[in-house]
């Protein structure tokens, strides 16, 4: 079972059905990150040069076929920040940021031995948004990424890969905080469901002697 398995509980998260207000229970201080603010950017990058590092296994037979390559985590790195309040627009900011995309490349070298290597894709940012006015506890901006590299080329003479990547960055203004929200109290955790193929269901449904009516005589 699980939350989402016709486990039958009103202490379960879940689509509301009448009175949201019925159940409430109490208010409780939660910590959570607060994000004040998000902006996502999508783009195509074409050509885009992928330099190879800590091969695995190490010293691949050149050429290298290009198979594949994504991110490796959903976290950006947030290089050269730089948040620049605007006098015109308050608790707005111009936002401009490098942000590195871990990304993992899978190929076969020369001899058909597949292996992977790690690389990096760096994008700008420089957007508007709503940045808090300054506190005790310090905002930070985050990136959440992503990155699919679908046809690449290698290049023999700098041992590179050109590839064209999809790119998607989730920029943010966050702090954490103590946070307070009503309550329906704690949740009612299902039973697990253990997994199970069933390899002999379909058979056991069959009849356990054959159908069907007898011969009659002529």
């Amino acid at each position: 079972m699980s939350f989402f398995s016709n486990f039958q509980s009103d202490k379960c998260p879940g689509v509301i059905n009448g009175n949201p207000l019925n159940g409430m229970c109490e208010k409780v201080c939660i910590q959570a990150q607060k994000i004040f603010d998000a902006c996502i950017k999508q783009i195509q990058l074409e050509n885009y040069t992928l330099t190879l590092t800590d091969a695995s296994p190490a010293n691949p037979t050149y050429p290298l076929t290009f198979v594949s390559a994504r991110s490796l985590t959903s976290t950006g790195d947030i290089t050269a920040l730089n948040i620049e309040r605007l006098t015109d627009k308050p608790n707005c900011a111009r936002v401009q940021a490098t942000i590195s995309i871990p990304v993992e490349v899978i190929y076969v070298d020369a001899a058909g031995v597949e292996g992977s290597a790690t690389s990096a894709i760096s994008v700008s940012e420089d957007v508007l948004l709503y940045v808090p006015a300054p506190s005790i506890m310090p905002y930070r901006a985050t990136a959440e990424v992503s990155a699919v590299c679908a046809e690449g080329t290698f290049n023999p003479a700098t041992g590179t890969f050109a590839v064209n990547a999809c790119i998607t960055v989730i920029l943010k203004i966050a702090i954490d905080v103590e946070l307070l929200v009503p309550s329906y109290g704690y949740c009612a955790i299902p039973p697990a469901q253990d997994y199970s193929q069933e390899v002999c269901a379909g058979f056991f449904e069959l009849p356990l002697y054959p159908q069907g009516k007898s011969c009659s005589r002529q």
